[in-house]
C-alpha cells in the first residue's frame, strides 16, 4: 500500500498573491524563486495572456516540512462557511490563562496584517482556549 508523504492545501481566492503573501506572515513561509528565466515574478506574469496573469501564486515552508500553499484565481467568492480551515498552533503545550494571552497576543498581530476576529473560544471542561478568524478574504482558521 501507497503512503502519501506530501500534500499541498489549496486556496480558492480573487487575489493569490495578495493572500499568499498573508499565509507567508502568518506561518513564517517564504515565496518561491519566480520561474527559471525571470529574475521577479512580475516579469514572469509579463509574459502571460492578460486572463491568465495573476491567476495563482504559492508559497511554502522554508524548512521544506511543512505542506505546500497554493492559491487560485477564482470568479465567485466564498459564500458558506469552510468546510475544511487551517489551525494555526501557536498555543500548544500552554494552558489557561498563559495560552488564551499567547492566543491574543498573536489575534492582534494577525489583524494588523489584515485578519478579522471572529470569536474567542475561553477553555471550558472538555476544551482548551482557541481563537475562530478570518484571512484577508474571509477563509476561515484558527489560532490554537
Amino acid at each position: 500500500m501507497t503512503t502519501i508523504k506530501q500534500f499541498q492545501v489549496t486556496f480558492d481566492c480573487a487575489e493569490p498573491e495578495r493572500v499568499a503573501r498573508f499565509w507567508c506572515e502568518v506561518l513564517g513561509y517564504v515565496v518561491p524563486p519566480p520561474p527559471q528565466g525571470f529574475d521577479t515574478w512580475d516579469d514572469y506574469n509579463g509574459t502571460l495572456p492578460p486572463e491568465k496573469r495573476g491567476a495563482w501564486f504559492a508559497c511554502g515552508d522554508p524548512s521544506g516540512v511543512g505542506p505546500r500553499l497554493y492559491f487560485q484565481r477564482v470568479p465567485e467568492g466564498r459564500t458558506v462557511k469552510n468546510r475544511v480551515h487551517l489551525d494555526v498552533r501557536v498555543g500548544t503545550g500552554l494552558v489557561g490563562e498563559e495560552r488564551l494571552a499567547t492566543l491574543k497576543a498573536e489575534c492582534e498581530r494577525l489583524i494588523a496584517l489584515g485578519a478579522t476576529c471572529v470569536q474567542v473560544l475561553v477553555a471550558d471542561e472538555e476544551n482548551e482556549s482557541c481563537i475562530a478568524m478570518q484571512d484577508i478574504e474571509g477563509n476561515e482558521f484558527c489560532l490554537d
